[in-house]
């Protein structure tokens, strides 16, 4: 177990172990532990609670000396990715590309990068995003309608502008994408559609997935969601409830909470929902 003052780090989370990313050490480059959510997003079903205010645009949050000092303060851990996600979008962080590289030339480790892709038909964006080993784009709707009863996005973003924006990031991008599909009842109709735009964007991996933790929406249970993977096959697709289960002590586990929802929780809720 690593232990550490609660009042050590602000930015820096976890690690958590990841059913796609093995043990992850989440970076915040949005917000000190315990403050506001900063997102253009606000998923019913987010495990960090609902958005109280859009933020739309791009700029600079947190010093990157700032999350370099607390990576550099960490004890010897082992880290599979060091994980920009955190309390919000990390994409609306304008200086996400510094910090990705300054993470890497401190480390040398692997760098992620969980984002919605609201901000994604960006050139700036993408070339940040593009310094990443792996991006994990959301993709939870099949149109307009889905994407705003699904994912309820600021007034700015649009599904015409998401989709093609994703891949254009694609076509240039020499790491690993996946996209990340969190399937509810509200978008579960939009399965087969869903799934010829994943084939239209070829991804390297297509992750779906159910809120297993606590959430303001109710996951579908195993049955449901591995039907629903009938419509990916031919893709490189892969279901939450196939996934490794395993819990680790984070550093700081009230900061961890705070990012990355009941962690505990969500683990055991996968485990009684697998076992059904």
């Amino acid at each position: 177990m690593v232990t550490s003052s609660k009042e050590q780090f602000k930015y820096i989370y976890g690690p958590v172990y990841s059913w796609r990313l093995g043990m992850s050490l989440g970076i915040d480059p949005l917000t000190p532990a315990g403050k506001r959510k900063v997102c253009n997003f606000d998923c019913p079903y987010c495990q960090l609670g609902r958005t109280a205010k859009f933020y739309t645009e791009r700029e600079n949050f947190v010093p990157v000396d700032a999350i370099i000092n607390e990576i550099k303060a960490l004890p010897a851990i082992r880290i599979d990715h060091y994980t920009f996600s955190g309390r919000g979008e990390p994409t609306l962080a304008g200086n996400l590309g510094e910090m990705i590289r300054a993470v890497r030339e401190a480390t040398g480790g692997k760098i992620a990068v969980i984002t919605n892709a609201g901000l994604i038909d960006l050139e700036d964006v993408r070339r940040d995003l593009a310094q990443a080993d792996l991006v994990l784009a959301k993709l939870d709707a099949g149109d307009q309608e889905s994407f705003q009863q699904v994912d309820i996005p600021a007034a700015s973003i649009s599904f015409e502008r998401v989709v093609p924006g994703i891949k254009t990031f694609r076509e240039n991008f020499t790491g690993r994408l996946a996209l990340q599909v969190m399937f509810v009842k509200e978008n579960k109709h939009c399965a087969a559609r869903i799934a010829r735009l994943a084939r239209e964007i070829n991804p390297d991996e297509v992750q779906l997935n159910t809120p297993l933790r606590p959430g303001g929406a109710a996951p579908l249970d195993q049955e449901e969601l591995m039907g629903l993977k009938g419509y990916f096959q031919g893709l490189p697709a892969v279901c939450v409830y196939e996934a490794q289960r395993k819990t680790v002590e984070p550093f700081n586990e009230r900061s961890t909470v705070l990012r990355h929802g009941n962690f505990r929780k969500g683990v055991k809720s996968q485990e009684r929902r697998a076992s059904c």
